[in-house]
């Protein structure tokens, strides 16, 4: 890939309040709420909830997190859970992954490709068999991501998600590495 970017991955392991900080902003961005958490309506969309050190302490029990950084610079981060609930197909050995390009400026350079490439890189390290995820129908550049990357559309969930005045589908992808 022409002009890889430097770009570090880092497990997250001891949360910082700047890391909280961070995680805080994105989740709250009115840019990415549509794009990162399903919507039950516009009042949804406007909720806003600081993300706490604890927070994050809770969420890496259970979920394998990365931070993305860029030249030095925390834009976002990656995570894997395995055999989570909300599974399309459930299958024994499933990473379900998520990835969140939280500032701006990475956006648009390909670092979610490398990302996702180094996230799958350690599923397959842990011996799991499957991957899945979410996007949303109208997050077309993440769908075009995920079918250049190999993942195969496994089903729809109808209503899932609200943005600009109506409900939407959540595509269901999977891989097998």
């Amino acid at each position: 890939m022409e002009n890889m970017l430097e770009i570090d991955f880092k497990k997250l392991t001891i949360p910082t309040p700047e890391v909280a900080a961070s995680f805080s902003k994105w989740e709250n961005d009115p840019m990415l709420i549509p794009l990162i958490r399903p919507n039950s309506n516009e009042e949804n969309l406007l909720a806003r909830k600081p993300v706490t050190v604890d927070d994050l302490l809770k969420r890496i029990q259970h979920d394998h997190t990365y931070l993305i950084y860029s030249r030095g610079e925390l834009i976002g981060e990656m995570d894997y859970s395995i055999d989570p609930p909300h599974v399309y197909k459930q299958e024994k050995g499933t990473a379900w992954i998520g990835i969140t390009i939280g500032e701006e400026s990475g956006r648009g350079k390909g670092i979610g490709y490398q990302a996702l490439q180094y996230l799958e890189q350690e599923i397959k390290v842990q011996g799991l068999k499957r991957m899945e995820l979410g996007v949303f129908e109208f997050n077309t550049p993440a769908v075009k991501l995920y079918q250049k990357s190999g993942y195969k559309e496994i089903g729809r969930v109808a209503d899932f998600t609200y943005w600009q005045g109506k409900m939407w589908q959540d595509i269901r992808m999977e891989k097998y590495p």
